[in-house]
């Protein structure tokens, strides 16, 4: 791990933000620090592995985590393809258990010193979160997923329909960048996403999404994020991976989120063993946008009690 910043705070009250890159074997992955003031006693509870959602980066939890980092220490990351981190090589895609093979590498690599940690993980970040959880339980502690469930599911009959579509999306490529004559008109465009976002949410999220170009600002995200994945879980699959996880769960449901008319939630709470859900108001990004204080207090909570 390396410090590339240091936005220390003149009161000494507020958490200490880094930089940080983590390099694995064929990918550099960066993202954000969260840690209290130099002057502060050593936080009592593990680390957080903070994990973002599809097209987001580690500043979606820019107001969630000045919260979490008084009594932890918190490592948001860049997921391949997001933020600062790298892209996946010509000719790989973004499958789901590639970012699972990821966070496991990087706590492997990285974070080896440690018995266990906490993972907090948004939207796509809850549903690797969970995966990894499944696959290294002994590694954590406890788990939360913010509007989060479990991996989107297909039905079987579908595979191979999927597959064709991937193939054909990978054959004709992304198309051409689009430019934008600022970040504001970039965040315009965020606004109006899959999950809608405030100006003000969209404007501190896409900061870290964009660069510049020679007429203006372009996504730094990979474009082929946005091409449909050449294989999908079925719904058995999913409710057994749910199963394999073994640390206390937080289910974070947004009242106005993706999951409230989503069928066959039931199923997928009733598979983890130590599950506790809590309502929260807001959207899908109800830690990054209105009032941020129910998602905070809940997950504050869960971690810090047994």
């Amino acid at each position: 791990m390396n410090d590339l910043a240091l936005t220390p705070n003149a009161q000494g009250s507020e958490p200490v933000v880094r930089e940080m890159v983590w390099p694995l074997q064929h990918i550099t992955l960066a993202g954000l620090n969260w840690c209290k003031s130099p002057q502060s006693a050593e936080p009592a509870n593990p680390p957080i592995i903070l994990l973002h959602g599809w097209l987001d980066n580690s500043l979606t939890f820019s107001r969630l985590a000045p919260e979490l980092a008084q009594q932890s220490v918190l490592y948001a990351v860049d997921m391949a393809g997001h933020g600062h981190s790298g892209h996946r090589p010509p000719g790989q895609s973004y499958q789901l258990m590639d970012y699972v093979a990821d966070l496991a590498e990087l706590i492997e690599t990285h974070f080896s010193g440690l018995d266990q940690l906490d993972i907090v993980g948004h939207s796509l970040g809850g549903i690797v979160g969970a995966l990894y959880a499944a696959a290294f339980p002994d590694r954590v502690r406890k788990l939360v997923m913010i509007d989060s469930l479990g991996a989107l599911s297909h039905p079987a009959a579908e595979t191979i329909p999927q597959l064709r579509k991937s193939i054909k999306k990978r054959i004709a490529g992304s198309g051409r960048p689009a430019i934008y004559a600022d970040i504001a008109a970039a965040a315009k465009v965020r606004e109006g996403g899959f999950s809608p976002l405030s100006h003000e949410a969209a404007l501190a999220l896409i900061s870290r999404n964009v660069k510049p170009e020679a007429e203006g600002y372009g996504w730094r995200t990979d474009a082929r994020l946005r091409h449909p994945s050449p294989l999908m879980m079925t719904e058995e699959q999913v409710v057994a991976s749910l199963k394999a996880v073994k640390a206390p769960t937080l289910f974070v449901r947004a009242k106005e989120g993706l999951l409230t008319t989503r069928k066959g939630l039931d199923s997928r709470a009733e598979a983890i063993s130590d599950l506790k859900m809590v309502d929260v108001p807001g959207g899908h990004h109800c830690h990054l946008d209105g009032d941020t204080r129910p998602v905070a207090d809940a997950v504050r909570h869960f971690l810090e009690n047994e």
